[in-house]
């Protein structure tokens, strides 16, 4: 599946919309697609090794997934990784400052297919998926964003 990105403008200070994208421990309270978050590496910061395990609502179905922050820009951006299913999967992360009270978010997502079959696949499906899944980064970054305006 090609690259797919959204971004959405946010009316709260970069620093706010950063805390709230960054915050593990309130995933899925944030977003509405996230049912469950278990940090699996003792921590409570956010870094480069920071790993948990997200359960969200996907094309109609629950899926759980492990991931891990693999880059972090502080204040500025991140990059959390994931294997799953013979798929790597890469989702970067950016926060702007428009000015002092607002913000843009700004989100990719990519899928590389692993073995030939998923390869099949992913040639076969991924054109279908991208509407969906700009569809589901476009939720995910809504809700980033009511959280930050509402100083959550």
């Amino acid at each position: 599946m090609p690259a797919v990105s959204v971004s959405q403008e946010v009316d709260a200070p970069a620093a706010r919309t950063w805390a709230v994208a960054t915050d593990i421990a309130r995933v899925a309270e944030v977003l509405s697609a996230v049912n469950a978050v278990e940090r699996l590496d003792g921590g409570d910061g956010f870094a480069v090794g920071t790993r948990w395990r997200e359960t969200r609502r996907m094309f109609g179905r629950d899926a759980t997934e492990e991931m891990e922050v693999t880059a972090v820009d502080p204040g500025r951006g991140y990059t959390v990784e994931a294997e799953s299913h013979g798929t790597h999967y890469t989702s970067h992360i950016r926060v702007e400052s428009l000015d002092d009270a607002r913000s843009r978010i700004e989100m990719s997502f990519d899928a590389q297919a692993g073995g030939p079959v998923a390869r099949v696949l992913a040639a076969t499906l991924g054109r279908l998926a991208m509407g969906s899944t700009r569809r589901a980064l476009a939720q995910d970054l809504a809700d980033i964003a009511a959280a930050a305006e509402h100083g959550a």
